[in-house]
């Protein structure tokens, strides 16, 4: 009997732990899984977008909006890249509980690339950047050597909200970045073999991914995935992977294979998928690894012609 209430008292008092853990809110699967490594033991962050939906163009719910306002930290790439978060944010009472990993210390950023063989995204079409606000490309977490710098900024953020269990997550996030100092270097072997083959992207999401592992990323296209580009498109489009030499053109999950096959057609391009925010992969700790590696083996099937 006395054993059966220790343990009732037990699962009463990590019920309690649970419960009392901070209310941590992430926009982005990458970067949730990062924080729930960083929050392992003491709770678990809650995920923003899931699915396929777009980092640029999502539609807050309301639901959505009462948990920006309740959590205790919001964790964000920045205002320019989740324009939708803009006044959720502006309208939160606590101001300080906000991580904007964009300007977080250890961050290394890029600018955004436009011009020449890499095209200006188009707002309706899915990927709009707010320019207006900064010229940096906020698809940081694709280098891994960013994700050890987030887990710590996260920590940090985490110590001052939660200052009881600053040592548990700053314990943590070294953890969590010895993890992906080791999965940058499998990366790195993994794609050694073609580093050297032209590509070409639909979305320019990649390039902190590319200038890690010194990949040739050749140009990018712009392409509504929810219409048919024309005739003249279509020329321009084949003309460009030809004159760039592409060995690959990667598409993302919102473009059907179709669109892809029709694009490529009378060029000597192989087709591929990259996924920058892991739209099927189940969300959690082990995501932000998964997400990667799947980066580094659809470049390397595709660049290689093993599939």
């Amino acid at each position: 009997m006395r054993g059966l209430a220790l343990f009732l008292a037990c699962l009463f008092l990590a019920g309690a732990a649970e419960a009392q853990a901070p209310r941590v809110l992430v926009t982005l699967k990458p970067l949730h899984a990062i924080v729930a490594g960083v929050m392992d033991g003491v709770g678990t962050p809650t995920l923003l977008i899931s699915g396929a939906a777009s980092e640029h163009t999502y539609t807050l719910k309301p639901s959505d909006a009462r948990a920006v306002a309740g959590a205790d930290l919001v964790v964000l790439v920045d205002d320019s890249l989740e324009t939708w978060l803009r006044r959720p944010l502006a309208n939160r009472k606590n101001k300080a509980g906000v991580l904007r990993l964009l300007k977080a210390p250890g961050v290394a950023t890029l600018p955004l690339r436009e011009g020449g063989a890499w095209e200006a995204e188009d707002d309706d079409h899915g990927h709009g950047h707010d320019h207006s606000r900064a010229q940096l490309d906020g698809h940081i977490w694709l280098d891994p050597r960013n994700g050890q710098a987030i887990a710590r900024a996260v920590a940090a953020a985490l110590g001052a909200v939660d200052a009881g269990r600053a040592a548990v997550y700053a314990a943590n996030a070294e953890k969590v970045a010895g993890e992906l100092a080791a999965l940058d270097q499998r990366i790195a072997t993994d794609l050694v073999p073609v580093r050297g083959q032209p590509f070409i992207v639909f979305h320019d999401a990649y390039q902190y991914f590319e200038a890690r592992y010194g990949l040739n990323a050749a140009g990018s296209l712009t392409v509504d995935p929810e219409r048919q580009p024309g005739a003249r498109r279509v020329s321009e489009i084949r003309a460009k992977i030809a004159d760039r030499r592409a060995v690959c053109v990667f598409r993302e999950p919102q473009f059907t294979p179709a669109l892809v096959n029709t694009l490529l057609q009378g060029t000597a391009a192989r087709s591929g998928e990259l996924d920058p925010i892991g739209a099927a992969v189940p969300p959690g700790p082990d995501a932000y690894a998964t997400i990667l590696h799947n980066l580094a083996s659809a470049l390397t099937n595709c660049l290689s012609g093993a599939s």
